[in-house]
């Protein structure tokens, strides 16, 4: 059976969009633009991963704290040092990776965590 996909995901991908939206409009919220959408960067690219593996590949995958802690990594070095080389839409910002780190550490708390102790799928 297909897992549906969480309403938190599609709740972040809402805000993304609104987000974008604003930014193309001239509107922006500092601290949300900067910042909030890189906090919930690495809770919706893991949880992504997790729909994948299980729903659509057939895998009984879950996360676990090796799998956050690379994940934060890979996209620390993907969207703060290699993309800003490549091109100047980008800037590399240490504080955008603290914010990866505080939104892996926050999804592997509230949600990979759970995860485990329960045996089940994730909600985020």
């Amino acid at each position: 059976m297909k897992k549906r996909i969480s309403y938190w995901f599609l709740l972040g991908l809402a805000v993304w969009g609104i987000i974008i939206l604003l930014r193309r409009s001239g509107i922006f919220i500092p601290v949300i633009n900067d910042y909030f959408t890189d906090c919930i960067t690495v809770p919706m690219y893991c949880y992504l991963i997790e729909y994948i593996m299980n729903s659509v590949l057939n895998y009984q995958w879950k996360p676990d704290l090796k799998f956050m802690l690379t994940s934060v990594l890979y996209l620390s070095f993907l969207f703060e040092v290699l993309c800003p080389k490549l091109s100047t839409s980008f800037t590399g910002d240490f504080l955008d990776v603290l914010a990866y780190s505080v939104g892996g550490t926050g999804y592997y708390f509230f949600a990979v965590r759970q995860i485990h102790k329960k045996g089940g799928s994730s909600t985020l």
